[in-house]
């Protein structure tokens, strides 16, 4: 993967580390988050404070030529971070590669090491309790995206609601992995986790 020096900390990474950003027809900045819009792009580190600084200090207006960057930047990244995971989880789903409810996520832990388990933010504590133990004694760690609710996680997976779900290995697995990562620098991706932690 490409690397890129972040506009607003002047440290380079990789690609799946920053966000691209560009201007739009009406001069202003927006979020590149496909890496797909046309133009000179600039990128930021893919967190919160990173973004705010490059707005704060006007980076981003001279780098794309005077574009307006809106004080509300880094919320729409996360806005359009968390759509492009629950659109992975619907694609993941159509592609059979997401298990949901609390039965067929206990099958699928017990037969296959998942890349990400899904939990409702909304969810009751038991109901994960059983699974992280089940996941911990089978396979050790495994990342959780605990920071959908039911309802957003059920419209993603074509569903009334959804509270338990297991994402498997491969192509679908890694697209989430590397939102999640991104997203990961505007909002806690797991606070029911965080929460055992900081208790």
């Amino acid at each position: 993967m490409r690397e890129r020096r972040c506009l607003a900390r002047g440290v380079s990474g990789p690609e799946s580390g920053l966000i691209r950003f560009v201007a739009d027809p009406d001069g202003r900045v927006v979020p590149d988050i496909a890496v797909k819009l046309p133009g000179r792009g600039a990128w930021v580190s893919a967190d919160r404070a990173s973004v705010d600084l490059a707005v704060k200090k006007g980076k981003l207006a001279r780098a794309l030529d005077g574009a307006k960057a809106s004080a509300g930047l880094a919320d729409e990244v996360e806005m359009l971070l968390a759509a492009r995971a629950l659109s992975l989880i619907g694609l993941a789903r159509r592609a059979g590669a997401l298990a949901t409810g609390m039965d067929a996520v206990r099958l699928s832990l017990k037969a296959a090491r998942p890349a990400w388990r899904i939990e409702a933010s909304d969810g009751a504590a038991d109901g994960r309790g059983k699974l992280d133990r089940l996941a911990k004694a089978a396979w050790g760690d495994i990342p959780v995206a605990g920071c959908f609710s039911a309802a957003e996680l059920g419209q993603a997976a074509g569903r009334d609601s959804v509270v338990h779900a297991a994402l498997s290995g491969g192509p679908q697995g890694r697209s989430f992995g590397e939102v999640m990562h991104r997203l990961s620098g505007f909002r806690i991706i797991d606070p029911a986790k965080n929460a055992g932690e900081s208790g």
